[in-house]
């Protein structure tokens, strides 16, 4: 008595084909994100990176330019765009479910999405700044201090900034998928030990980014496959267990 049951939030998963539809949505632009900054990031990578040689910036440079650096540039910001239809994707999907999102891992995973996408557009400019330069300005390009320079800011908004926001987006994401029962148990575990990682991982090495495309991936298959097919979370119903008198 004077129990309160909570409200759905939603359309609830009794409209299975629309949570599929979600769940299609959302899976497809992840698996495109994946494929477009993997490909992206190995274009990149050919730029000279910070512990090389002078002169590898300067035979790098210095001779005809390397065109595939830029088409990397490029790729990027496509990359990015799937990624935020990914995120949005992700959240429509959630909302869908009767168990509302709690309001603070849902903003965070807002801003944690945004905030890598931009730290990653920003370090791939600078990182592929000269290379840009090489392919299509007349004038006489910059140094070595100064092209190393745009590559050091490059790797520190990356790998500094990108990798953390990158660990907190796969922390929200993972609490906000598992609360609609989504995502296993298992897969949850090992993405909060994969967002772990990155947010204290200390490497500038290439393929510390290959983890958050790489949990993408899996993610993705798993909502394709789970998204409308499991049961949901029942909702809280306030007090109820004292109307239980074999519970008083």
């Amino acid at each position: 008595m004077g129990s309160t049951a909570a409200v759905p939030h939603g359309p609830g998963p009794s409209d299975a084909a629309s949570v599929r539809g979600y769940g299609r949505m959302s899976g497809s632009s992840g698996l495109v994100f994946a494929v477009l900054l993997v490909v992206a990031l190995v274009l990149v990578h050919r730029a000279p990176g910070l512990g090389v040689p002078d002169a590898v910036y300067t035979a790098f440079y210095g001779g005809d330019p390397d065109i595939l650096v830029t088409v990397g540039v490029y790729i990027v910001p496509f990359a990015g765009i799937a990624f935020l239809w990914h995120m949005i994707a992700t959240q429509t999907l959630v909302d869908s479910y009767p168990v509302a999102p709690s309001v603070i891992p849902r903003g965070l995973h807002l801003a944690a999405g945004v905030l890598w996408v931009a730290m990653l557009f920003a370090g791939t400019a600078a990182v592929g700044a000269v290379a840009l330069l090489s392919a299509f300005a007349v004038t006489p390009l910059p140094g070595v201090d100064e092209t190393r320079a745009l590559a050091a800011v490059g790797y520190g908004l990356v790998f500094i900034y990108g990798v953390r926001a990158a660990g907190m987006y796969m922390i929200t994401t993972t609490t906000l998928l598992r609360n609609t029962g989504i995502l296993p148990l298992w897969l949850s575990v090992i993405s909060y030990l994969a967002a772990a990682f990155l947010l204290v991982s200390t490497t500038f090495h290439p393929s510390i980014l290959l983890v958050l495309p790489g949990w993408v991936v899996v993610v993705s298959i798993v909502v394709l496959v789970r998204a409308g097919r499991t049961p949901s979370p029942e909702p809280t119903t306030g007090s109820d267990h004292h109307d239980d008198p074999d519970q008083r």
